[in-house]
């Protein structure tokens, strides 16, 4: 299997395994937005928590460039240490969601 293709399995199963997990609170669905021919991943809460409408990103990655670039992380864990946690090396990993200046300290790819 090549890095590429690896990288998808792993983010997908990641996310999948995300998706699995019901919020305590409220009538809440996880759904995985999965697009393979574009490698963009997400995963999005939907639903109500008494009157209030839920509704967002819990996780959302984008393969780019060879990298795998988490744009948001809403989880406690770190979708970023997971990654690793199962091979993926830090410099194939960029915070997105940290600033060009500030990824040089994070200990993952600046790009």
């Amino acid at each position: 299997m090549d890095k590429l293709e690896q990288y998808r399995q792993t983010v997908k199963e990641i996310l999948t395994e995300h998706s699995q997990i019901k919020p305590v609170y409220g009538e809440i669905q996880m759904k995985l937005v999965l697009d393979q021919e574009r490698d963009r991943y997400q995963l999005l809460r939907t639903g109500w928590l008494e009157e209030r409408r839920v509704y967002g990103t819990l996780i959302h990655i984008d393969l780019e460039d060879g990298k795998i670039w988490i744009q948001y992380d809403g989880t406690e864990i770190g979708v970023a240490n997971e990654l690793v946690e199962r091979g993926i090396p830090t410099e194939d990993i960029v915070l997105a969601y940290h600033s060009p200046f500030m990824r040089q300290y994070d200990g993952f790819a600046v790009k």
